[in-house]
């Protein structure tokens, strides 16, 4: 296995949610090229196992570690929530997961609210990165099962997704947050709806945009950014193209989604 400044950066995630993952490394760094991996056909990792989670992110680990990746990111917080030392014991390369990420971006906090799936949630997987790196904050933390669908639905601006994000952002205005990391990938669609409900005095964490900032600063230290200025390659690998790939998965990247190749387990 030969690394170097050229080779793609892997992102993977249970589904597409990580494509926003994606988005914000090609605004970020817009010369890398992307290796993505999407288990279309098994997700929701969120119900499932934690012994089935660790199998399954393993053995996309490994299938990214074969196309020469410099680098892994993890863009599901389920699997960075149960399996990420998994894939850092196989790794021979960095490997960055999106719950890191949002942790050091809200350090700045005193008091954080958390939204995420409820599996993410009751991992305490963001609350305890949270602490590691502000433990004088504290964390309130609330499982939001819902907006998934209604993101992919496309309800991002809806009557129904600005109430039942009044509803469930309610326990943390009363305890007057003044941060929210948003702990899914399908979250930074949400952001104006979000920024609404809670007004302009709370920061969002978009653990996205956090992930892009942490993969520009390892590719620096290592000197593995890559020094070419030509046309980035994107490869997208997925498990089973369900019924609205396309629409959504354009939907969260922004663009145009080409290079998608099947992969059969």
């Amino acid at each position: 296995m030969s690394t170097n400044a050229h080779s793609p950066i892997g992102v993977f995630d249970s589904g597409i949610g990580g494509l926003t993952v994606v988005r914000a490394l090609m605004e970020r760094l817009p010369y890398e090229n992307i290796v993505y991996f999407g288990d279309t056909a098994r997700v929701p990792y969120g119900v499932k196992s934690v012994e089935t989670i660790a199998h399954f992110t393993t053995q996309i680990a490994q299938f990214l570690l074969e196309k020469d990746v410099k680098l892994l990111v993890i863009a599901c917080n389920t699997m960075a929530a149960v399996a990420s030392q998994v894939v850092k014991d196989l790794s021979p390369v960095p490997v960055l997961d999106v719950i890191d990420a949002g942790a050091v971006s809200a350090r700045g906090g005193k008091r954080i609210g958390v939204i995420g799936t409820p599996t993410t949630i009751n991992s305490n997987a963001y609350a305890r990165a949270i602490h590691d790196y502000a433990p004088d904050s504290r964390i309130h933390s609330q499982a939001c099962a819902l907006f998934v669908p209604l993101v992919e639905e496309g309800w991002l601006d809806h009557e129904v997704t600005r109430l039942a994000a009044q509803e469930y952002l309610k326990s943390l205005q009363a305890e007057h947050i003044d941060t929210l990391v948003l702990g899914c990938t399908h979250y930074p669609l949400l952001k104006p709806l979000l920024r609404q409900v809670m007004g302009d005095g709370v920061a969002l964490v978009d653990s996205a945009e956090a992930m892009a900032e942490q993969v520009a600063a390892v590719l620096a230290e290592k000197h593995l950014a890559n020094p070419g200025h030509t046309q980035p390659r994107y490869d997208f690998y997925v498990t089973d193209v369900p019924l609205r790939f396309q629409t959504i998965g354009e939907r969260f990247l922004g663009r145009t989604l080409n290079n998608v190749h099947v992969v059969k387990w």
